[in-house]
């Protein structure tokens, strides 16, 4: 972990906020990565699985990380009644680390000062999303892969990354 801070710290000018995007395929163990990460560097985090607006929300989640780091806030979504819920706001002088599926994109990245791919075959990613989330995720597994697939294709985040993770 030590490199990688370094690594973030050496591509922020001075005063610059820090802002990191993580992105991988689900169950790549991108998650992990934040939580880890995000109190080295003192960040503040946002998950896009707070975010995502429903099981084909990917797209539009993506699309609301500069709104996010524009705004210094987000909102979450409320799963259970399917609509928006409360404001989160951010702290604008702390670093910001934005973890999530579809984070990294060509737009988002001009935005960041950092980004990182994690890397990790389908099989096991699936195994691990689907021993995770359980039943909660199987029935959609299918849908939420393919809007990935189109993401990738389209906008090659392993291509936009500064570091890329092979967990």
């Amino acid at each position: 972990m030590g490199e990688l801070v370094d690594a973030i710290n050496a591509a922020v000018a001075a005063g610059e906020r820090q802002v990191i995007l993580i992105d991988g395929g689900s169950g790549s163990g991108k998650t992990e990565l934040a939580a880890v990460l995000a109190p080295a560097i003192g960040a503040e985090l946002v998950r896009l699985d707070d975010i995502y607006p429903g099981w084909d929300g990917l797209e539009a989640a993506s699309q609301m990380v500069p709104g996010i780091i524009d705004a210094n806030r987000w909102r979450r979504w409320d799963w259970v009644a399917g609509e928006p819920a409360e404001w989160h706001d951010l702290d604008p002088h702390r670093p910001l680390v934005i973890e999530g599926c579809g984070s990294l994109s060509r737009a988002n990245r001009a935005l960041a000062t950092f980004g990182i791919w994690v890397e990790l075959d389908e099989p096991t990613r699936k195994a691990r999303a689907l021993a995770r989330d359980g039943d909660a995720y199987a029935p959609h597994w299918d849908r939420w892969a393919a809007q990935e697939r189109a993401f990738f294709e389209r906008e090659r985040p392993d291509r936009l990354a500064d570091d890329i993770r092979a967990d």
